[in-house]
Order: structure tokens, then sequence, then C-alpha cells
């Protein structure tokens, strides 16, 4: 069990086979860490710096600077509003919305102990809420005037 939010990107990103493209946090996993660990494993963190954050690494070379500097000058650039736009950041919400109905649906735990049986539980858990997702979207209608 971890300690800090902080502490989970480098423990798992490693447990990851294949090309991560971006990985998105909180203000929580604003730390050298965390970036070091997504640095590491190729991929554009978008993690929003926490408010009044200064630059890590001054100067222009590209293989140097953390992305989190890049994220922070673009935040002062544009405004957080922007960045988040720009950065796809909307994404992370969108999955902590989508874990906290399943929780809710279907509780935290797995009954399953095998690691086989708890992927397939886990199948079949997501495969139950897309259907329920898909039953309770309303049908739209484009109306002509």
């Amino acid at each position: 069990m971890t300690s800090s939010d902080g502490q989970v990107p480098p423990e798992s990103l490693g447990q990851i086979e294949g090309d991560i493209e971006q990985v998105s946090g909180d203000g929580a996993y604003d730390q050298r860490q965390c970036y070091d660990a997504i640095r590491e494993g190729k991929a554009r963190a978008t993690i929003p710096p926490r408010r009044g954050a200064k630059i890590w690494k001054h100067g222009n070379a590209q293989g140097e600077r953390h992305n989190r500097d890049d994220n922070l000058r673009r935040i002062r650039k544009v405004g957080r509003k922007v960045w988040k736009q720009e950065s796809d950041y909307h994404r992370r919400s969108l999955a902590e919305t989508t874990m906290f109905r399943f929780k809710t649906i279907f509780g935290g735990g797995l009954s399953s102990r095998d690691f086989g049986n708890q992927a397939v539980e886990l199948f079949i858990k997501c495969a139950a809420l897309n259907r329920m997702i898909q039953i309770a979207k309303p049908n739209n209608y484009r109306v002509s005037a």
C-alpha cells in the first residue's frame, strides 16, 4: 500500500506493456518522482502544477526541461482553463467519473481471488456498466424550424 498519490506512477507505469502517450493526474501528482517516471516511460505528463508553482529547470534545452515546466509556461501564457482544453485534461475527470460510477454500483472489491478470474469479473462488470449507460442515454432528435 502506498502512502501518497505521488508514489503510484513510479510503481504502476513499469507494469504497463506497450507505449503510453499521455499520463494525466490532479495536483497531488505534481511531484518530481511522478514526472521522472512519466518521462522514463516516454509519455507526456498532463498534470496541472500547483498554484504558486515555480519553474524547476530554467533554460531552453528541450531534452533537459521537465514537461512540468512546459505545462507551467503554457498555463502562464494562456491560462489554466485553455491549457486544460488544449491538453485534453478533461479525459482525466471522465475516467474518474466512470470509476466513481463503477464503484458505486459494484463496490470497490472483487469476489474472485485468482487473477484470471478477477480479469473476467472486471470485464463482465464493465460490460454491464456500459449496457446501463447505453440504456440510460436519451434519444436526441433534430427538430427543423
